[in-house]
């Protein structure tokens, strides 16, 4: 697992509606861009095999009661709507929030020097 790119920021109530259009139905929606937008936020880009499946198992659960001890939301989350992190769910989804939070020309193209021993 490789972090690409992070950013501190504080978004606007507009832009967390773009990044959580999917969820507009849903009774949270307006409470949670809200939320998110109230304070600084940590954008990241990560990059690895299975690194949706791994970022997402890191985060626990959606549902914050759902999730295992010594996941994120598992420690240190109670409502969905505040569950204090995001993980996309699939790869397509990650290249569509990447794209939303990040500029091309704002990522380093390298290759790891652990990265032969980590890969086959």
């Amino acid at each position: 697992m490789l972090i690409l790119k992070m950013m501190e920021q504080i978004a606007s109530e507009d832009h967390m509606k773009k990044h959580y259009l999917d969820l507009k139905d849903m009774p949270f929606y307006a409470g949670l861009c809200k939320y998110m937008s109230s304070g600084p936020i940590l954008a990241m880009a990560w990059e690895g095999q299975n690194i949706v499946k791994l970022v997402r198992m890191m985060l626990g659960e959606t549902n914050p009661a759902d999730s295992k001890p010594g996941s994120i939301r598992g420690d240190l989350c109670i409502n969905i709507g505040r569950n204090i992190i995001h993980g996309s769910d699939t790869l397509e989804n990650a290249k569509t929030e990447v794209d939303l939070w990040f500029k091309p020309e704002e990522f380093v193209n390298y290759t790891p020097c652990a990265q032969p021993w980590l890969y086959e």
